[in-house]
């Protein structure tokens, strides 16, 4: 499982959802369907309609993966920040039942209140 108590290296940037599915996909349920997809240098971040899928490349030539699905179902709070002048990214906290706060950093360029706002029907 990915260790979401270390802060990231490098953050995220939006990535054309397609470039992710095929990798995704054999976790993906029937009518599930990627919304968002993010990525750093090799890690990545799918949003779907059901849960989010934090990807963890693993060992020098990629070839490991760790997968993990965190439900939408279980998160009991949220928070966004947007970018400041100074702090130019933005970050987003999740906190998970049985299993904490979760946080995602993304580049300036990300819309964080689109991707709020699709959370907040998931889980409100």
């Amino acid at each position: 499982m990915i260790d979401f108590n270390n802060g990231s290296v490098f953050k995220l940037n939006p990535c054309d959802p397609g470039e992710l599915i095929p990798q995704v996909a054999p976790f993906l349920i029937q009518g599930e369907q990627v919304i968002f997809a993010f990525r750093s240098v090799r890690d990545f971040v799918v949003f779907t309609n059901k849960r989010l899928i934090a990807a963890n490349v693993q060992g020098i030539t990629g070839s490991k993966t760790d997968f993990t699905s965190l439900p939408y179902g279980k998160i009991q709070a949220f928070s966004v920040e947007t970018a400041g002048s100074l702090d130019r990214d933005t970050e987003l906290d999740l906190w998970f039942s049985g299993l904490g706060k979760v946080r995602l950093e993304f580049k300036r360029n990300v819309d964080i209140r689109q991707l709020s706002q699709m959370i907040a029907a998931y889980v409100l």
